[in-house]
């Protein structure tokens, strides 16, 4: 691609600024911006201002419709990012826990079909009972020290994107492959549903009742075989962070991120990235395919899950 200041982002710029031959997702860069400016706490009337430029032309950029250099330029300043993570040149990076899960919102609503491993389970497959828990979860999360009004606005914002998935995933069922770890599943129901250790022994108890009920739903899925997910149970090690692709229509992204829904939590520490690299694409799919292969799927999975809440 070829751009020059001031001018559109053309569809075949080469300078040093961008990779020899890359080509830009318009829409991809339109979505990037809105996760990022939601996790700077803007709104679009506020960039549109800071920026001396129409509320129309912020909103076209996150619809893909307008890109020019020196915009995209002054939009990344603002924002706090490179212009490359704004282009997404090979990766992206999140160090919010709201714009990584805008992102995540954003891909799986034009995805065809997601392959993922989360610890201990996809928030996708959790019950409506497991989001009035999870505040719970994340509340206590939050060290007394941090306690304040930002915490509590990225919770409620957090809450917000995870619903807005949790309702597209009912109505429009993507294929989903999930891929869970026995280890994980064991100290998910040893800890219970809680958000920070030393809890009450009677709330100690609930929540490990509530866990015991998220795990017994998974077990329905391996022996219901429901339309549309797929679910391997890994004895194997898992890796730390959890990870997912994201398939539609020959285009392919890896997401790796530190933040988890599952008991205690994180929002707070480290940072996501998401890649369209080839490299890091087939690198995942090779990885997956292994897990996968070594997975107790069906009865076998359900009674591998069965086996381990007769121990709790």
């Amino acid at each position: 691609m070829r751009y020059s200041t001031g001018g559109d982002l053309t569809r075949t710029a080469t300078t040093s600024r961008a990779p020899r031959g890359a080509r830009f997702n318009f829409r991809a860069i339109g979505e990037r911006l809105r996760a990022y400016r939601l996790a700077a706490e803007l709104r679009s009337e506020d960039v549109a201002e800071q920026l001396d430029i129409s509320r129309a032309a912020i909103y076209k950029l996150e619809r893909g419709e307008i890109v020019k250099i020196d915009t995209l330029e002054r939009l990344a300043a603002l924002l706090g990012v490179s212009l490359a993570n704004l282009l997404g040149v090979e990766v992206e990076y999140h160090d919010s826990a709201v714009s990584y899960f805008e992102r995540m919102r954003q891909l799986e609503s034009r995805s065809e079909r997601i392959v993922a491993h989360f610890d201990p389970i996809s928030f996708l497959l959790t019950s409506d009972d497991y989001d009035v828990w999870l505040r719970h979860m994340l509340d206590e999360s939050i060290p007394p020290t941090l306690a304040d009004r930002h915490w509590e606005n990225t919770i409620n914002r957090v809450l917000g994107i995870l619903q807005e998935r949790k309702s597209s995933f009912s109505r429009h069922r993507l294929a989903v492959t999930s891929l869970i770890g026995l280890r994980q599943i064991e100290q998910f129901l040893h800890h219970g549903l809680v958000g920070r250790l030393g809890l009450a022994p009677g709330v100690q108890l609930e929540r490990k009742m509530a866990a015991r009920r998220e795990v017994a739903r998974i077990v329905e899925f391996l022996e219901a075989d429901t339309a549309g997910v797929q679910i391997g149970i890994v004895s194997d090690n898992m890796p730390n962070e959890t990870f997912q692709i994201f398939e539609a229509q020959g285009e392919a992204y890896v997401a790796v991120s530190p933040f988890r829904l599952g008991e205690l939590p994180n929002l707070r520490t480290g940072i996501a990235t998401i890649t369209t690299s080839p490299d890091g694409v087939g690198m995942y799919r090779a990885m997956i395919d292994r897990l996968w292969a070594d997975s107790a799927k069906g009865k076998e999975g359900a009674a591998l899950l069965g086996q381990l809440l007769a121990r709790f």
